[in-house]
Formats: structure tokens, C-alpha cells, sequence
């Protein structure tokens, strides 16, 4: 009996320690990314300073539960507004086309021009698998490296700071949020994000595709 008593109490104590290391971890991940983006987040299209080019990063217009996506939706708002207002010239939508059946840049695209914007305004990434992706190949694709990143204001902060790693010097302007309720997973999964961004930086990563250069004009 006191052997597995011991082996227990051995296995709690260590799992503690590991779950304190973890917590901590995932606290200084996030304290230094949001501490990175400071000062470069914007809210207002009066005050947000213009750049050539917007990247608007892609999600899925409709959710599990066959409603529109509310994070997609004023996302698309976000982008409407910073080009009818003269704050970005251009648009690049990156997100996932790893399906037949689901591209997000072509949807993002298509509302877009539903509401009235050029579609010589936009470009399509369509390898932005994730939020490392796009902003890797923004400069590495797009020859971009400077740029307004338009997401909600959690994602703005990752990529930042991600940008500012690429030597890209970005800003950010944060789409409208959604309620804590209705955005209780996606926070959560933004915390282990804001780890894996550091992961990634440790090993180096790369995007899942690079390729051919684009060319986005310069006026």
C-alpha cells in the first residue's frame, strides 16, 4: 500500500510542477506579445496612420453551427471601411484554400466586391494556412514590408509581433470583437497560439508554401 500511495502522490506533485510551468509560460508569451503591439493598434479610421497595403487575414465565413461567423463578418467590415476611406490602397486577403470546396480569400473577396470594391483593389493569398504564414509571405511573395493588419484585436497583436520579428513594420486595425460567450474557444485557442509563435521562432519554422513572387503596384 505505501508504495502506490507514493507513486501517486509522486505523479501529483510532479504534475503540479508541470502545470505551474505551463501557466507561467503561457503568461509571459502573452504579456510579451500584447507589450510588443502597444501603441500600434488602432480602433478609428480618423486616427489610424495610411499604409499601401492592408492584409486582412482570412477565417470562415460561416460557423459550426451554419451561422455567419461573426469574427469573419467585421472583419470584412474593417477592410470596407479602411478602403473607402482612403487608409490602405490595396487589399491582401490570406487565408485557407486547402479544400476544393473552401477557399476563405475567395470568399473574403467576394463580399468585398458586393459591397462595391474594385477588384483590381484586392490580391489573394491563398497558402495563408496560418497567421505565421501570412505575414512570412507578405515580404517573402507580396514584397511587402510595411503593412496594416486587419483581424481582431488578439490576432492583431500575434501578428505583429511576428511581423516585427520578418522585419515587416506593421500596424494594426482591430476589427470589431465578439462577446466572451461567443468567443470563449477562440481565446482559448489564441493563448496556446501566442505560445506556438515562440515555438516556431525557437525551431525556425518556414511557411507550408512559399513559390513565385507577386507583384502589387506601387501606387
Amino acid at each position: 500500500m505505501i508504495r502506490p500511495l507514493f507513486k501517486r502522490k509522486f505523479l501529483v506533485f510532479h504534475g503540479t510542477i508541470l502545470l505551474a510551468i505551463g501557466i507561467l509560460i503561457t503568461f509571459i508569451c502573452n504579456h510579451v506579445i500584447i507589450a510588443s503591439a502597444k501603441d500600434r493598434l488602432y480602433a478609428s479610421t480618423d486616427e489610424i496612420p495610411y499604409s499601401k497595403v492592408g492584409l486582412l487575414l482570412g477565417t470562415s465565413r460561416d460557423g459550426r453551427n451554419g451561422h455567419h461567423n461573426p469574427y469573419y463578418d467585421r472583419r470584412i467590415e474593417a477592410t470596407f471601411a479602411l478602403l473607402k476611406t482612403g487608409k490602405i490602397k490595396y487589399v491582401l486577403i490570406s487565408g485557407d484554400n486547402g479544400r476544393k470546396t473552401y477557399s476563405e480569400p475567395d470568399m473574403m473577396r467576394e463580399d468585398l466586391i458586393n459591397m462595391g470594391i474594385d477588384s483590381n483593389l484586392i490580391f489573394l493569398d491563398y497558402a495563408g494556412f496560418r497567421t505565421f504564414d501570412s505575414v512570412v509571405r507578405l515580404k517573402a511573395i507580396f514584397g511587402q514590408d510595411s503593412v496594416t493588419v486587419i483581424s481582431q484585436k488578439f490576432h492583431n497583436e500575434r501578428a505583429l509581433y511576428i511581423a516585427e520579428k520578418e522585419g515587416i513594420y506593421a500596424i494594426g486595425f482591430n476589427a470589431k470583437d465578439v462577446s466572451t460567450r461567443q468567443g470563449l474557444k477562440t481565446q482559448m485557442r489564441e493563448k496556446m497560439a501566442r505560445v506556438k509563435v515562440f515555438v516556431d521562432d525557437l525551431f525556425g519554422t518556414t511557411p507550408k508554401f512559399l513559390g513565385e513572387p507577386v507583384q502589387i503596384p506601387k501606387a
